[in-house]
């Protein structure tokens, strides 16, 4: 696991120590830069850069329009199970909380599948919960296999599998990952990580990596902002990024930076990380990596979600449910967290394009 023991020489590296230099010349210095280092980085999510928020917007509009156009990919989150052997503290699905649970059948995920299909989606994402034992391998190939007559991209947000089953699964269409290593502050993922098989640390973080040497096109990894300093987790998904990058270079990587929205529980956020630091994070990724993708999820309300469109997002989630089986059941069960977007399709659609942008269903064709 090459790109993982590179990452690891980061979680050393004093942050706070390295923060205390920053001052107004390293952001524009960071900002006159066309590849940046990780100093440059943090300087721009430091709170130096605040006062360079328009100069950090033009940049990150310019690299954007540059690299990707005006096109804003759109696809759903399908969530298949909910059955859980983890008790994170932050999570809906936590096998600390007591609600019956559901699994998709073989006709429900082809009903789901068609409901998605017909709002226009050709891009999907697949979850659960943890539990191999309700939602084997098995399970996932044959909702992938059913859904594969559908959708042009499939991609997985599961428990984290082993290398050889990450073959598997691609075998049967699956193309794409996203992972995240909610926190990558040991002590505090060790804390919000009370049991199950979620708090090794070391496993997740080399799930990324297995999914690379699986040959999947595409994988995205991020953070959830409120479990731990902030400042830090956006610096360690960087460098976790950059070690990836570096290593293997023909995946697409991307990057997300969802914040913790309510959830079943009592668990109440640490930290806050306001709308204007969210803004600036964005940027700040969008300019230390301009050729990845980040995504934009429904946890982020309307009118956030609308002024960030033109600032570096190129892909969104609508129409989202966060509970098992969303598209075609009229039954509610547990969400896995609220949404805040709860615009139709057609409503996310009409706002991205007048912003001057191209929704886009589909963005690449498979060869058989």
């Amino acid at each position: 696991m090459r790109a993982t023991e590179s990452f690891l020489q980061w979680l050393d590296f004093d942050i706070d120590g390295a923060l205390a230099s920053v001052d107004e010349t390293a952001v524009k210095k960071a900002l006159s830069k066309d590849v940046l280092s990780p100093f440059d980085f943090l300087a721009l999510v430091s709170e130096a850069a605040e006062p360079f928020l328009e100069v950090m917007a033009r940049k990150a509009m310019e690299l954007t329009a540059q690299h990707f156009g005006r096109a804003v990919l759109l696809f759903a989150p399908l969530y298949l199970a909910d059955y859980c052997q983890n008790q994170c503290l932050y999570c809906g699905f936590s096998a600390r909380n007591r609600f019956p649970r559901h699994k998709l059948s073989r006709d429900e995920i082809e009903a789901n599948g068609e409901a998605l299909y017909q709002q226009g989606f050709r891009h999907i994402l697949l979850l659960t919960g943890d539990s191999p034992v309700q939602t084997p391998v098995d399970y996932l190939e044959e909702a992938i296999e059913i859904l594969s007559r559908r959708f042009e991209s499939i991609a997985v947000e599961v428990y984290p599998l082993e290398q050889h089953d990450y073959q598997r699964l691609r075998l049967k269409g699956l193309d794409g990952l996203t992972i995240y290593q909610e926190t990558y502050d040991r002590a505090v993922y060790d804390e919000v990580h009370p049991s199950g098989p979620k708090k090794d640390y070391l496993y997740r973080l080399q799930t990324p990596e297995r999914g690379a040497l699986a040959g999947l096109r595409w994988i995205t990894l991020g953070a959830l902002y409120g479990l731990a300093n902030p400042i830090h987790d956006a610096f360690w998904t960087a460098m976790h990024l950059v070690s990836l990058k570096k290593f293997y270079p023909f995946v697409e990587w991307g990057v997300s930076l969802p914040r913790m929205n309510p959830a079943e529980g009592i668990f109440s956020p640490r930290y806050q990380l306001s709308d204007k630091r969210f803004v600036q994070f964005l940027l700040a990724f969008r300019i230390f990596f301009p050729t990845v993708g980040i995504t934009l999820s429904t946890r982020e309300r309307p009118e956030m979600r609308d002024i960030l469109i033109p600032l570096g997002i190129t892909k969104m989630s609508a129409g989202s449910h966060t509970e098992v089986g969303g598209y075609a059941s009229e039954e509610k069960t547990v969400p896995q967290f609220e949404i805040a977007d709860n615009r139709s399709v057609e409503e996310v659609v009409a706002v991205i394009r007048s912003k001057g942008f191209d929704p886009v269903f589909k963005d690449w064709v498979g060869v058989v």
